[in-house]
């Protein structure tokens, strides 16, 4: 934990940006009816039953310190699939960055082991040095940055139906891009000292 927020306490490096991982899924679900548009007084009807259409992942990136956001969208949440939104991290979103800063739960998926089944040896070496990995502790995903903006993401893009997968893509690109387009930042304000403070009940007694 403590680990966690120093990394949240450095100041913002270009050079080394800070971002937070995390990843979530949506169920895809079409209508079996069409639904009944709003009308003066009438509020729109969707019928109760629908059709289950499989699920869709979703990894999301945060770099609270700039206000951005990128979310990709996979059939599955394999260490194949976690390597490639890696990669495209690294070589199309922060292709100048000397080292990215990532903060992310400790899932299986969720190291370099992961590059060398993807990638070629040569390859995987290198992503592996393109990043530092910062582990939230068990139990602790509340200190991920990221797992606050996929429930924003939740409450105002995915609390409906939405029946495939390119629809799904085409509606988190547009939060996406809004979003980005306000630069909403996130000012973390719990720090080292009011841990040891506020989470005392969590650290080992030490009696002399």
């Amino acid at each position: 934990m403590e680990d966690v927020l120093d990394v949240y306490a450095r100041p913002y490096d270009p050079k080394r940006p800070l971002v937070c991982m995390d990843e979530s899924n949506k169920q895809l679900l079409d209508n079996t009816r069409e639904p009944l548009p709003m009308t003066p007084g009438q509020p729109a009807r969707i019928d109760h039953e629908y059709q289950r259409q499989g699920v869709a992942n979703l990894f999301m990136f945060f770099e609270p310190l700039a206000g951005q956001r990128h979310i990709r969208v996979t059939d599955r949440r394999t260490r194949q699939d976690w390597a490639i939104a890696m990669r495209e991290l690294a070589d199309v979103w922060y292709p100048n960055a000397e080292t990215i800063v990532v903060v992310l739960d400790n899932l299986n998926t969720h190291n370099p082991a992961s590059f060398y089944e993807a990638f070629p040896p040569e390859e995987a070496h290198r992503l592996t040095h393109r990043f530092e990995f910062h582990y939230t502790p068990k139990h602790g995903s509340w200190l991920n940055m990221a797992e606050i903006e996929l429930s924003v993401l939740a409450r105002q893009c995915l609390n409906r139906r939405i029946p495939d997968q390119s629809m799904l893509r085409s509606e988190v690109a547009a939060w996406e891009q809004e979003r980005n387009g306000k630069v909403v930042k996130v000012d973390w304000q719990f720090r080292t000292a009011d841990a040891r403070i506020k989470l005392k009940h969590l650290y080992p007694k030490i009696h002399a």
